[in-house]
């Protein structure tokens, strides 16, 4: 049984709900059920099993949580009931924190989310504790189920969430382990935003008789929201340069900022409060209430600024955001229209402006063509154009302080230019400097260096003549637009696969792997291409991060080349000054696997 789905008119009480749910829902504002939620509710609350297939964003996760919590058994102990599989831990988490929020009214009910990159002691505590509601990643469920931690016998429900992310992190066959150790399965229910066939396959063999919904997207954008893009040449710091411009020339009310991974949310947040704006970061480890928190301080204006990832920031709705601001430019089209989305609501009118990478027009292009809508492109503002806009704000609040009541400072000034004859206009400067403070009005004119390519800068003559000395026998397509490649020091002698590459990237340092491009793999190292302009922080969590029993150790593939240039010409030296007789060194090649993922 299929079928598709555009529009929804149900209310969520005609679905068949118990009462404790109509009341949580109703007090978390939803309103009106999403499609997918009205076509899935009552089929998995008659306990079918379910296909499918909606974007991200679409309400899915209280689709399948809902009827879930609606035929979970509150009594009979504290055994493993329901196990969801999600491809990251990020994910894992925001699905345990959903099921946390639609259960509070039910007593005595816990959820546990289990994911690479915690510690065991922690989950093996509250497996024994007890829970019903398991929600991880494969790999960490693998781990339990091998240990004995993890009991499958009353597990009866499962939900595998964006299967094809799964099988693009190749955790298909993990997936397919842990559904043969659940011999008491009775309803499996399976979400992607796309059907490939190995997806298929899967569903076919292990649902039986599945309800297939597929639910049409929306690619649109508001005509309410004014697009523009800037390209940014350079790293981390140049973006981030070029963000304290913008927003200073810039009117905003409320401003949401898009970045790739948590670790840079509480990178940016930093270096933006640094610069006097109230901003705060929002990511998947902070807790609901948190979270909660921080959006009612957007709301009220406590806070200007948020800086959040594309999963963090589902479901935000504030009116105030004028501005959403995408430091990282999305690679999925569909990203980017839920993005700025967050702004132009309830009639008013928003603005997004996109940061583009010169290596990142290609999916400029591909955003253009999906929203049917030309993005204009922006110069980043001047010098001249900031301290134009300083002048008029500093006119603007003596203009608002004139019409407040001054009259016993009107009365003190006159006594003063009485007792000392100074010059009113002196005394108006005088007041002005002191309430500016040590901080300059003005940004004083930059001389810009001329631009040079990343991969030229800090590039002394003679190194770069021996950089370019070096060769290679493994011929490999260049990176991607938006893509610099990185070496990891695994490869095929160690066991190493593309998923394990994905999966460890992706759960280590929580990029997603919708950013991961060519994976290719050697005999006794791999090489990987990841967004340009990675910040050092999380290049140095990935340096630590392990894949099997080795650790990344990850660098720029240019830094290593550059590195071996310094190398072969010590080597060089070294021969000539060599003994005769001395062994000379064998020269090996490496085979390549190479991997498009």
């Amino acid at each position: 049984m299929s079928s598709e789905h555009e529009a929804t008119s149900a209310s969520f009480s005609s679905l068949g709900l118990p009462d404790h749910l109509i009341q949580v829902i109703t007090q978390l504002g939803y309103i009106t059920p999403t499609p997918i939620q009205e076509e899935m509710i009552p089929h998995m609350l008659n306990g079918r099993n379910v296909v499918g297939q909606a974007q991200t964003g679409t309400g899915k996760t209280a689709a399948f949580a809902l009827p879930i919590l609606a035929q979970l058994k509150t009594t009979g102990g504290q055994h493993p009931q329901v196990l969801v599989l999600a491809p990251t831990r990020e994910l894992a988490i925001q699905v345990a924190e959903s099921f946390a929020d639609y259960s509070k009214h039910l007593k005595q009910i816990n959820i546990l989310p289990i994911f690479g990159g915690q510690d065991y002691n922690i989950q093996l505590r509250q497996l024994q504790k007890g829970c019903q509601i398991i929600v991880g990643t494969p790999g960490r469920v693998m781990d339990h189920i091998r240990r004995g931690s993890l009991k499958m016998d009353h597990i009866h429900s499962l939900v595998l969430d964006e299967a094809d992310e799964m099988l693009r992190m190749g955790f298909l066959d993990d997936v397919e382990w842990i559904l043969e150790k659940l011999p008491n399965r009775k309803q499996t229910a399976l979400f992607s935003a796309t059907m490939p066939a190995n997806i298929r396959k899967i569903a076919h063999k292990y649902l039986k008789d599945p309800v297939e919904i597929t639910i049409k997207s929306e690619a649109m954008t508001a005509n309410t929201v004014a697009q523009r893009g800037l390209v940014t040449s350079g790293g981390f710091a140049a973006k981030v340069d070029a963000l304290a411009k913008v927003l200073e020339s810039e009117t905003f009310d409320g401003v949401l900022i898009f970045v790739r991974t948590k670790l840079q949310t509480v990178e940016l947040a930093e270096k933006i409060s640094a610069l006097g704006y109230s901003t705060t970061a929002l990511n998947g480890d902070i807790q609901q209430t948190q979270r909660l928190r921080t959006i009612e301080q957007l709301k009220s204006g406590n806070i200007d600024i948020l800086i959040a990832t594309d999963v963090a920031a589902r479901g935000l709705d504030v009116e105030r955001i004028s501005h959403v601001i995408n430091f990282d430019i999305p690679f999925d089209t569909e990203a980017y229209v839920h993005r700025i989305g967050r702004t132009g609501r309830a009639g008013r009118t928003g603005h997004a402006i996109l940061f583009v990478n010169p290596r990142e027009r290609s999916m400029l292009r591909s955003i253009e063509r999906a929203t049917k809508q030309k993005i204009e492109m922006m110069q980043l503002p001047t010098v001249a154009d900031i301290n134009t806009k300083r002048i008029q704000a500093f006119k603007n609040k003596i203009s608002t302080t004139l019409e407040e009541n001054t009259s016993f400072y009107e009365k003190l000034i006159g006594d003063y230019i009485t007792e000392t004859d100074a010059d009113i206009t002196q005394v108006a400067a005088a007041l002005a400097l002191l309430a500016q403070g040590k901080k300059p009005l003005l940004l004083a004119e930059e001389k810009r260096a001329k631009y040079q390519p990343e991969k030229d800068r800090n590039i002394a003559p003679n190194r770069a003549k021996q950089t370019r000395k070096v060769r290679t026998h493994n011929v490999q397509l260049p990176p991607d637009e938006g893509l610099e490649r990185f070496r990891i020091e695994a490869g095929n002698q160690h066991g190493i696969k593309a998923g394990n590459i994905v999966g460890a990237i992706a759960n280590e340092a929580d990029i997603n792997s919708k950013y991961i491009g060519r994976i290719s793999i050697f005999d006794d190292y791999s090489t990987v291409d990841l967004p340009f302009g990675m910040p050092d922080k999380t290049l140095n969590l990935l340096k630590k991060a392990r894949i099997g029993s080795r650790q990344m150790q990850i660098q720029r593939l240019e830094d290593r080349t550059a590195d071996l240039g310094t190398d072969l010409a010590q080597s060089k030296y070294k021969k000539k000054t060599a003994k005769p007789g001395a062994p000379k060194a064998k020269r090996s090649v490496s085979r390549a696997q190479n991997t498009a993922v």
